[in-house]
């Protein structure tokens, strides 16, 4: 998945106009069009697109010749901003995102939360930064200006001999500088949430409404493709800003307890795990179908006649991937400016620590859905399969390695390949000839089996003499399977290997964890495809054709490849399957 770069859909209209900030900008994303409240849940009073109005093409052109333009209020605004402070002499310094990888000369690298200075931001989508002694351009869209951009680079507050910290700068009404810190992030927060709401509810009625009108244009199972479960979204985020509303004081901001809001709704921001994993399906069928003319004017028109700011339907459903990453951004701020004193600081501490949960699950499903059709890869070269797809039943290889089966009545051991998924094991044989087929033999099913440990001498079961032995034994029906591995050390990877099965069993009954029909049957439709054709599918990449078919700025030569799900963790959890199974053969065919 690439990154939210600079593209067509995405030109750094990013960063809205907020009161929280000195350079009037913050981090939902997008420019805010005209300053607002928050527009209540009741009927819009709007023309709505119906048949007689005529055809897409013609609304799209009246409303063009009428010179309507909801757009922003101050055109670039914000990059005269920045651009005017520091021509005036003034630091202004912005926080990454994202990590930024590059082997060009000319570009700034960095990790997600190094801080930046910005020294050019003539460009919208590139500009001119340092980092210590290192200058370059840098995608804008990597980065969010910092919050509080008269703190100092060192951490505040200031130690004065004693260790006490230093209160004597203080700001208008007795506040510490540390408390106008404070109120400038929970403002920042209650705007973002704000707007947030604001764009939720533009793509619910302003688009999805309008869809369900056209079913002529649009089927349900397309409209679930491209707007996920973006309406689940909205209604939990309408309930999460009332509760931070009730808890933001107007009056003196630096003392909201906001930390508890957090931790009330942490599980149900899980909801953003289905989105985040249907958002290249969404790019991808809204590709398909802006390629045709009428679903450009129509998708057009629906942001017109609702007074959208001028970014495509792409763009308003990247925010809430991006909403996800940035709350423990958020709450990180937060937590550096809450005295521990104050009341919400082991709520907030325990809020960010939640959050970062919330993004690491996310990444972890997007990793298991990423498997599947490694999983559907794999079991298509095996040769003589028999009964359920091990898709139907699991998603995720556990362990796999080379053990001797003995079997009753005549204890004979039979060498054998055994691949641990969640719920199942798989028997394959080797092929006598040539090493690298696998021929599926059997299965056992892992949610009736209990793990024997043996101990080395001869068992009473077999009546043979075993070493580095374990069983598996079946609860109802009283079956036993006997096992042996060639080294002790393998033996107790094995017996690891089961406690992490029941354990990932456990955390998805936990998590609600599941793959949907849809998702198994694609998967093994294309792993079917390519077995036929006759060579190792490559893995298909295309999100990142779509992503990679935008303008891209021309002042550095290549486009930043980086990935849009990295949320609040920069570094993924590096799947392990192709380590678990790279030394099988069959992969080496």
């Amino acid at each position: 998945i690439a990154s939210p770069v600079a593209f067509d859909i995405l030109p750094l209209k990013l960063h809205p106009f907020s009161q929280s900030t000195p350079t009037g900008l913050d981090c939902v994303g997008w420019k805010r069009r005209i300053s607002s409240p928050v527009i209540t849940d009741g009927a819009l009073d709007k023309t709505a697109l119906t048949d007689d109005v005529g055809s897409e093409e013609d609304l799209y052109e009246d409303f063009r010749s009428s010179n309507h333009r909801y757009g922003h209020s101050g055109g670039g605004g914000e990059q005269l901003a920045i651009n005017e402070l520091i021509s005036d002499g003034s630091v202004v310094y912005a926080e990454a995102l994202w990590d930024h990888v590059t082997m060009d000369d000319q570009e700034l690298g960095f990790k997600a939360g190094d801080v930046i200075e910005v020294m050019d931001a003539t460009n919208k989508e590139w500009w001119w930064g340092r980092i210590l002694d290192s200058e370059g351009w840098f995608p804008a869209s990597f980065v969010r200006l910092r919050v509080n951009q008269d703190e100092p680079m060192e951490d505040y507050p200031l130690k004065v001999e004693g260790g006490k910290e230093e209160d004597s700068r203080r700001f208008g009404m007795g506040q510490t500088t540390k408390d106008q810190m404070r109120t400038n992030v929970i403002n920042e927060i209650i705007s973002t949430e704000r707007d947030y709401i604001k764009h939720l509810k533009d793509i619910c009625e302003g688009y999805i409404k309008q869809c369900r009108k056209r079913a002529d244009m649009f089927t349900e199972e397309q409209l679930k493709t491209i707007f996920g479960n973006i309406e689940d979204i909205y209604r939990c985020q309408k309930k999460f800003v009332k509760a931070l509303e009730k808890k933001f004081n107007k009056d003196h901001p630096h003392l909201s307890e906001v930390g508890s809001c957090f931790l009330e709704y942490q599980t149900e921001f899980q909801i953003y795990s289905e989105y985040c994993n249907n958002h290249p399906n969404a790019c991808m069928e809204l590709s398909r179908l802006t390629k045709v003319n009428k679903y450009v004017y129509f998708f057009e028109a629906c942001r017109l006649l609702q007074k959208m700011i001028d970014i495509s339907l792409d763009g308003f459903l990247l925010t809430p991937v991006q909403k996800i990453c940035k709350y423990p951004l958020q709450l990180a701020e937060l937590l550096k400016y809450t005295n521990p004193q104050h009341r919400d600081f082991k709520d907030v501490e325990a809020a960010l620590n939640a959050m970062k949960n919330v993004a690491r699950l996310i990444n972890e499903r997007k990793r298991r859905l990423e498997n599947i059709d490694k999983i559907a890869q794999w079991q298509s070269s095996i040769e003589d399969w028999e009964g359920e797809d091990v898709l139907v039943r699991s998603s995720e290889l556990i362990y796999s390695g080379e053990l001797a089966k003995i079997s009753h009545p005549q204890a004979k051991s039979q060498q054998r390949m055994f691949f641990l998924f969640d719920h199942q094991l798989v028997c394959c044989k080797k092929d006598l000839l040539r090493r690298d087929i696998l021929y599926y033999k059997s299965r056992i099913n892992m949610d009736d089996m209990e793990i024997l440990d043996v101990e080395d001498g001869k068992d009473k079961d077999f009546n043979i003499s075993v070493k580095n032995a374990f069983k598996l034994h079946c609860r109802d029906t009283e079956e036993v399977h006997l096992f042996c591995a060639k080294k002790p050390e393998q033996k107790q990877r094995w017996l690891k290997a089961f406690e992490n099965e029941r354990r990932q069993v456990q955390l998805d009954q936990e998590t609600g964890f599941s793959i949907t029909e849809v998702q198994k049957k694609q998967a093994m439709l294309n792993a079917s495809k390519q077995h036929h054709a006759g060579k190792p599918k490559a893995v298909t990449r295309p999100y990142y054709d779509f992503l990679m078919r935008q303008k891209h700025p021309t002042l550095p030569t290549t486009l930043p490849q980086q990935q849009v799900f990295m949320l609040a963790e920069p570094k993924r959890k590096p799947s392990n399957f192709w380590q678990n199974i790279s030394r099988l053969t069959p992969f080496r065919k």
